[in-house]
């Protein structure tokens, strides 16, 4: 998994949601809201959840490694907040996974080591599977 192949995917899945309301609403009728009865809910809020821990540990961990990008995690997590923070309380949710994924590398790595490239190539990875099943979820 490349690092271009990773953003094109989160690039695909933020227009997807965003641009698909049709195939959203497919999604949501034939999956009821969560049991929780939140009206906010998702058939996949897990998926989107972990999307968004996932991205703030690549964020960390990639600066940490050198890789000078500067914001561009932070920003595919503003545009997936743009595009499923339907809600305040969505939004908050959302913006704790990226913190969380974040604030959890940031406690275990102060140096970049070869576990920290190995973990960022996994995030890679599972990133570009979550963003690449829920494309083919809306369409």
């Amino acid at each position: 998994m490349t690092f271009r192949s990773f953003i094109a995917s989160l690039v695909i899945m933020v227009l997807a949601a965003a641009g698909l309301p049709s195939g959203t609403a497919r999604a949501q009728a034939a999956q009821p809201p969560a049991a929780s009865g939140d009206p906010d809910a998702r058939p996949y809020d897990a998926q989107i959840y972990r999307l968004s821990e996932i991205l703030g540990a690549v964020h960390y961990l990639r600066e940490l490694c050198g890789a000078a990008e500067g914001q561009i995690w932070r920003n595919q997590m503003r545009d997936l907040v743009n595009a499923e923070g339907t809600s305040a309380l969505r939004r908050a949710r959302l913006v704790d996974s990226f913190n969380k994924g974040y604030r959890g590398y940031a406690r275990t790595y102060r140096t970049c080591t070869r576990p920290a490239v190995l973990a960022i190539n996994r995030f890679m990875e599972q990133g570009s599977s979550i963003a690449n099943g829920l494309v083919e979820d809306h369409r």
